[in-house]
Parts: structure tokens; C-alpha cells; sequence
């Protein structure tokens, strides 16, 4: 088996570092070997125990403290301060040489996504063999256009780092039933989700463009609380690198 690196990806409060956790049990449940890597400068507590740490090196309070800086301006310096670990962090991944190396990113999605750092990161550890799970918010994906500009954020972030993308639907645990019925069919149906947003926003047309663009995925129900969909993510990881799919189609 190949080395995998997963990044899970998504909004502040989408369930990234539980979702980490879940699946790293999960694949320790079946014998997977496998290191847990925190980004986030900014967390208080995270629920597993990181293999590598940022923290290790500086968190989001120290930062502000030394540069004098809020914690918008610590975090932009914490990002680009990244840079500077890369080598450290290449040495105890190449240390350990696990099966799976799975990256809680920072609670703020945009630093992680929109960051040079990120993708200097990213070519470093290898893109080749890393694929970024996206977590869509249950809370914001209950409306129509919640869900859709979820849907642009996600695909932006395809765009910007240029890995295959697992889009999975977090917390669904707390959603009802049909809810995440109605969800996971706007994920694969573009002319329903249609249905639910008004045509002066949006055109039925653009959203066939989007579909034709391979804008809509299905969405993968999980939940790191009750443990279900944890399988599917490793199915969607494994048909993405062993089930000869074609990359280009995958990213676009």
C-alpha cells in the first residue's frame, strides 16, 4: 500500500478535529498503521493524541503575544510560520513511514486553503498521494442556498489546492432523517436542488453547467459521535488510488 495523506478540510465548526479522531480509531480498529498530524495553532484541546504537533512549536497565544498581533493577524503569521516546520515534520513522517497520515487543518478554513504555505506543504509531504476530506456544515447545509455555497466553497478549494476531494456531511447524527435524505440528493441532482432556490438567484442553466463540470458529488453521510460513514471515507480514499480512476476527472 501506497502512503496516504488525508487533509480534512472545511468551515470553522464543520467537525474536522472529531472527524480526525473518528477515523483515526476507526483505522486503528483495523490494524491500519497510521499518524495524526494538528495544524492548528489555535486549538485548545484535541480529542487524539497528535503524533505532530504545531503546538509543539508555537500556538496562536504566543504568537500574538510576540508579534502584538490579534488572533486574525497571529493566525495569517502562524500559517506562513508553517513554512518553517516542513522539514521537521517530513523527518517524523519519514521516521515512522506509516500507511496513513491524517491532517487536522486549521479551524479556519481559509487559512489552510488560501495560504501559499498550504500548497508548499502540500508538494512537500507529496501531492501525488493526498486526497482532502471536505466536511459540509450540517447547520448551513439545511437550506438550499446554504448548501450551495458550501458547494462553491468546496470545488474552490479543489481549484486552489489541486488534490482529489471525499465531500462528506458532517455531525449527520443531528440532522433528522429526512434531512439528510434531502441533502445528499441535492448533492447528486442538481435540477432538485434547482427546485429550492429562486430563479432570479440562480438559473437552472448554471446549474447544469456546474453539474456538467463535475461541480455535484454525492455527499457521504458520517458521524464521528455514532461512528457510521467512517467505512465509506476509506472506500472513497481507496476507489480514488487503487480503483483506476481517472485524477483529472476526480479534481474537475
Amino acid at each position: 500500500m501506497k502512503q496516504i495523506i488525508v487533509y480534512f478540510v472545511g468551515i470553522a465548526g464543520s467537525g474536522k478535529t472529531y472527524l480526525t479522531k473518528a477515523f483515526s480509531d476507526w483505522l486503528d480498529s483495523q490494524r491500519v498503521d497510521l499518524m495524526t498530524v494538528n495544524l492548528d495553532p489555535g486549538a485548545d484541546f484535541v480529542p487524539y493524541s497528535a503524533d505532530i504537533d504545531v503546538r509543539e512549536w508555537f500556538t496562536l497565544g504566543s504568537v500574538m503575544q510576540k508579534y502584538n498581533v490579534g488572533p486574525n493577524g497571529a493566525q495569517i503569521i502562524c500559517s506562513d510560520l508553517l513554512i518553517t516546520l516542513i522539514d521537521e515534520i517530513k523527518y517524523e513522517i519519514d521516521l515512522t513511514n506509516p500507511s496513513f497520515i491524517l491532517i487536522d487543518t486549521p479551524g479556519q478554513m481559509e487559512i489552510f486553503t488560501l495560504r501559499e504555505s498550504s500548497r508548499i506543504l502540500i508538494e512537500s509531504l507529496g501531492r501525488e498521494r493526498s486526497i482532502m476530506v471536505y466536511l459540509f456544515d450540517p447547520v448551513v447545509s439545511k437550506t438550499a442556498l446554504g448548501f450551495l455555497s458550501q458547494l462553491f466553497m468546496a470545488n474552490s478549494t479543489i481549484f486552489r489546492l489541486e488534490l482529489p476531494q471525499i465531500n462528506v456531511l458532517a455531525k449527520a447524527d443531528t440532522l433528522k432523517d429526512d434531512e439528510i435524505e434531502r441533502i445528499v440528493r441535492w448533492s447528486e441532482d442538481p435540477e432538485y436542488l434547482a427546485s429550492f432556490v429562486e430563479r432570479k438567484t440562480l438559473t437552472l442553466e448554471l446549474f447544469r453547467v456546474l453539474k456538467d463540470s463535475g461541480f455535484f458529488r454525492p455527499l457521504i453521510p458520517v458521524s464521528a459521535l455514532k461512528g457510521y460513514g467512517l467505512e465509506d471515507i476509506y472506500d472513497g480514499i481507496q476507489e480514488v488510488f487503487y480503483g483506476g480512476e481517472d485524477i483529472e476527472r476526480v479534481l474537475f
